[in-house]
């Protein structure tokens, strides 16, 4: 999935935790992030911090990968 914004982000990350069967507790309490955070960043709230979401989206087991385009 290309993402283009914080909304793609947050769908991808809503959507692999759903695949997984888990809950924003049950998130919340593998990461140590509040349930507020993660459904934040699920909502593509532009100010998510970035290390705390690429480290959630590693915990989901998602690779994120930078490429050039083109």
């Amino acid at each position: 999935m290309k993402l283009y914004d914080s909304s793609d982000f947050g769908l991808a990350i809503r959507n692999r935790r759903k695949e997984l069967h888990y809950t924003q507790s049950t998130l919340a309490e593998l990461t140590g992030f509040s349930i507020s955070y993660i459904s934040d960043l699920e909502r593509g709230k532009p100010t998510a911090e970035l290390e705390k979401a690429i480290h959630l989206a590693n915990i989901l087991g998602m690779d994120i990968i930078a490429e050039k385009r083109g």
